[in-house]
């Protein structure tokens, strides 16, 4: 783009954020409703796929365990999608992958009315809507919130994922109403038109890739044109990676994407077993949806808090408390007759939920900084798909033959254990830009800019 160009689509483009200024509001905030309504219709209606489960099964004649394989083979896919997804983020701007991705979503999700056997339903859930959706998750998302939010960042990507939640709160018991009421093809094709209809739009108008296409800056501060040079030095944190590839030499990153495939290993499997257990425990497909709707909201609740105190205290420890949390809620599926443990997990497992996604993603900006953020979040989100599409698999494997789902809950929990002793680990004291920063392209001996105390 010529500077001419630039110079006119940059006066074009700020009139929307300099009214949004007179009115007292940040552009970027604009941004977060915009894509925590998408990430409301990805994430709701991927929750909600544990709804049809046991529908699925007496309408083809299928186990448990081949309909897990739909589910696995989506979380490989959208495991293999997040670095591509990324990295198209990071070269050509997240607005275009958003609403593409979304675009595709929504056309396929309609399309699953007209499956009839599950090898359709691994066609198109498993590889089409698994891979667009990619598109849609908090590996491109959160790097356009992070690019508009410095200050805030944390809150900012809260809210952002608090959308995931809402959508479980909203779309799953409302999924299962439409199972109930209309049948399962048409719950799908009511998810597909409304991401269609409003999703798509929204994101069109409103979404930006960062705040520079509209003249701005990052938290809404002054941004003062002129032909002059930077007189100051943007600074950044120690491990802060020209390369993406050179963070793979650091440990933050292995440390992150551990507890993350953790994470994707007890989400997916609660996400598509879910349902299934509760009916092996007698209780009702609704619910058993009403539970999950009740662990989103209170987790909708709980990402928001998360979020506030992470902009203010170490997020490392709020990461390890969450897996450690979420441990406990498994456990409660062991300990616990059907009954309590449903409700229990509810409240308990609700406190943690998405609230690995907001500190993951923050965590790894301030240590590697956000131009290659949708890269690096991608392998890191990439490694809870992976984890998850395993988890989907075995624990439809282990309830097909042993008819509980005791023994993988219980590893669930070992695993937690284990990713909430790693994200304590983290020494973030010494590799985030909130406590050391250097200048860009500081060498590690650079002089530090500014250092807080142990």
């Amino acid at each position: 783009m010529s500077a001419d160009q630039s110079g006119s689509g940059k006066a074009a483009d700020s009139r929307e954020p300099e009214k949004a200024r007179h009115q007292g509001l940040y552009y970027g905030w604009y941004i977060v409703a915009a894509l925590f309504f998408a990430t409301f219709l990805a994430m709701g209606s991927r929750s909600g796929f544990g709804v049809f489960v046991k529908t699925w099964e007496l309408d083809w004649g299928v186990t448990t365990a081949t309909v897990s394989v739909a589910a696995a083979v989506g979380w490989l896919v959208n495991g293999i999608a997040q670095p591509i997804f990324g990295r198209m983020t990071d070269v050509y701007g997240g607005r275009r992958v958003v609403i593409l991705s979304l675009l595709v979503m929504s056309v396929a999700t309609v399309g699953i009315a007209t499956v009839s056997n599950i090898y359709g339903l691994i066609a198109l859930y498993g590889f089409v809507i698994s891979f667009a959706s990619g598109g849609v998750s908090p590996a491109i998302t959160g790097v356009i919130v992070a690019r508009w939010f410095e200050r805030n960042r944390g809150m900012a990507m809260a809210v952002l994922v608090a959308g995931g939640s809402v959508g479980g709160l909203v779309l799953v018991p409302f999924m299962s109403f439409a199972l109930v009421e209309f049948g399962w093809r048409t719950a799908w094709i009511i998810v597909g038109v409304l991401a269609f209809g409003l999703g798509v739009p929204m994101l069109f108008f409103i979404v930006r890739s960062k705040p520079e296409e509209m003249g701005m800056k990052p938290d809404g501060d002054e941004s003062h044109d002129s032909g002059d040079a930077e007189i100051t030095v943007r600074p950044v944190g120690p491990k802060y990676v020209e390369k993406w590839r050179d963070s793979f030499s650091s440990m933050p990153i292995w440390q992150l994407s551990f507890a993350y495939w953790v994470c994707g290993i007890t989400t997916a499997s609660i996400s598509v077993h879910f349902v299934r257990w509760a009916i092996s425990e007698d209780i009702s497909i609704g619910t058993a949806a009403l539970a999950f709707g009740v662990l989103s909201g209170i987790n909708a609740a709980g990402v928001l808090v998360i979020g506030l105190l992470s902009d203010r205290w170490q997020r490392k420890n709020l990461l390890g408390a969450v897996y450690l949390i979420r441990a406990v809620a498994f456990i409660s599926l062991i300990v616990l007759p059907g009954p309590s443990a449903i409700w229990a997990f509810a409240v308990v497992g609700g406190m943690s939920w998405l609230a690995t996604v907001p500190l993951t993603a923050s965590l790894t900006a301030d240590v590697y900084g956000v131009r290659n953020l949708g890269t690096l979040f991608g392998f890191a989100n990439m490694a809870h798909q992976l984890g998850g599409a395993a988890a989907v698999l075995l624990f439809g494997w282990a309830f097909t033959a042993w008819g509980s789902y005791d023994i993988p809950f219980a590893i669930g929990a070992v695993t937690l254990v284990a990713a909430g002793i790693v994200s304590l680990s983290i020494r973030e004291k010494k590799h985030s830009v909130r406590y050391v920063q250097v200048p860009v392209g500081g060498a590690p001996g650079a002089k530090l800019l500014k250092q807080d105390g142990d």
